[in-house]
């Protein structure tokens, strides 16, 4: 069992307090003794409640792989009728045929009509089909109304990461405020329901068919560094007692459904578990850098990973550039140019990165697919070279990458969009040969 930590006077105001520490069992009720004592399924539940398992994972898994919350709520989620197939737009879209070029993108506009957290889904990659056990989609959204709907996605869990406005998720384990430097993590079935806390709101979700997403592995690092477990928070029971029609949709083998509720899904009174939403506030990653020479990879920067069965290859990597300081001598700065066999998909949420002079902004996103080769541009290289090398911080800047093991693919959508940067290789057209020959 976890304790609550202090909400900030904001949070109280809003009725939002936080568990704190990733991955823990939790206990939280919104009504003192709705949590049964001693069992998980008791003849009759308190306060004439239904227990409820909510499996994340197979149920003879290991137990440190294990992730199951008991839900205590007012009707059991088997109260709905038969899903309907709906239009799904430009979510979850058609794969376009095998592309190994660098691509880069515009951030997608906010719309005009109005357009929901769902409806605004674009799907700009992926590399696996949602009936596969792995793989990850990368998706952009853009919306400037908040859901009246519900939604849960039985393809993968949802990592989200806002660029602009405000969230509210609304889920059935409690609410979540989520802003902009700030990431949220949805379970793969979890009910939820985003409302926007400003006009408008843009960012990007990675799906996440493959093992839940978990702190990497410290390894020589040691004991403590980059993201600290107490800094994950997950939400306080919170229920809504609702009689009235609720829209339910679920994302199920890459296609949207649909069924109608005579009442509210948020009706979860007290749970217990690890399967439930979280957020962490990117500002508190704890960074690792070189204080000599040289770069050290950038799995130094890994945040959160989703783990295959082969040691040290991840299925998903979320990776991070924040501020911080860099001092290391007689060394090329900037990401060094390279070849991998990982793809890297990345995003900027404010700033500028410090690979790129221009052309990478803000809500934009780029993709270096597996073995391309890239960089920095040259306006870069040549200023990273010319640099006098003394300490220096990078600042107000927060540029992140979702790093795969498979070959990540763009969608139709995603090479059809006026978003889709045409001249993004001309960025390295000014790479100047300084070859002078062997020395005589």
């Amino acid at each position: 069992m976890n304790v609550v930590t202090k909400a900030t006077e904001a949070e109280s105001a809003a009725g939002l307090n936080y568990l704190s520490g990733f991955g823990n069992e939790f206990a939280t009720e919104a009504i003192a003794g709705a949590l049964p004592v001693g069992q998980n399924s008791p003849q009759r539940p308190p306060f004439g409640l239904y227990a409820e398992q909510f499996s994340a994972t197979a149920f003879t898994v290991p137990r440190k792989e294990a992730r199951r919350t008991w839900f205590y709520r007012i009707r059991p989620s088997a109260l709905h009728g038969p899903y309907r197939r709906i239009a799904q737009g430009v979510f979850a879209g058609p794969l376009a045929e095998p592309n190994p070029n660098r691509l880069r993108w515009n951030p997608l506009p906010i719309p005009d009509a109005p357009t929901d957290f769902l409806d605004g889904l674009h799907s700009m990659c992926m590399n696996a089909p949602a009936t596969s056990p792995q793989g990850i989609s990368v998706h952009v959204y853009v919306a400037n109304r908040s859901m009246e709907r519900v939604f849960f996605d039985a393809d993968g869990e949802l990592l989200l990461v806002p660029q602009l406005g405000r969230l509210r998720l609304f889920t059935e384990c409690g609410r979540l405020d989520v802003d902009p430097g700030e990431i949220a993590v949805i379970p793969r079935g979890m009910r939820f329901r985003v409302a926007l806390r400003d006009s408008a709101a843009r960012g990007y979700v990675c799906e996440n068919h493959g093992a839940a997403l978990r702190l990497p592995d410290l390894g020589p690092i040691g004991a403590n560094g980059l993201a600290n477990p107490r800094d994950f928070l997950a939400p306080v029971a919170w229920y809504e007692d609702r009689d009235e029609p609720t829209v339910l949709v679920q994302k199920y083998q890459g296609t949207l459904w649909e069924t109608t509720l005579d009442h509210s899904p948020f009706d979860v009174v007290a749970w217990h578990g690890n399967a439930a939403p979280y957020k962490y506030d990117l500002s508190r990653f704890n960074t690792i850098n070189t204080v000599s020479f040289d770069h050290p990879d950038p799995s130094i920067f890994c945040v959160l990973t989703s783990p295959t069965p082969v040691a040290g290859v991840a299925n998903l990597d979320f990776v991070i550039f924040p501020p911080r300081w860099m001092v290391a001598e007689n060394t090329f700065r900037p990401p060094w140019f390279h070849r991998n066999v990982m793809s890297e998909c990345m995003g900027l949420v404010y700033g500028a990165y410090d690979a790129k002079a221009e052309g990478f902004v803000p809500g934009g996103m780029s993709l270096h697919p597996c073995m391309s080769a890239h960089g920095p541009d040259a306006a870069t290289t040549e200023r990273a070279m010319e640099a006098e090398l003394k300490p220096m911080k990078i600042e107000n800047t927060l540029a992140f990458m979702f790093e795969a093991s498979m070959v990540l693919r763009p969608t139709e959508f995603a090479l059809q969009t006026d978003a889709l940067q045409h001249d993004y290789d001309s960025c390295w057209n000014g790479l100047r040969k300084f070859f002078k020959g062997s020395p005589a």
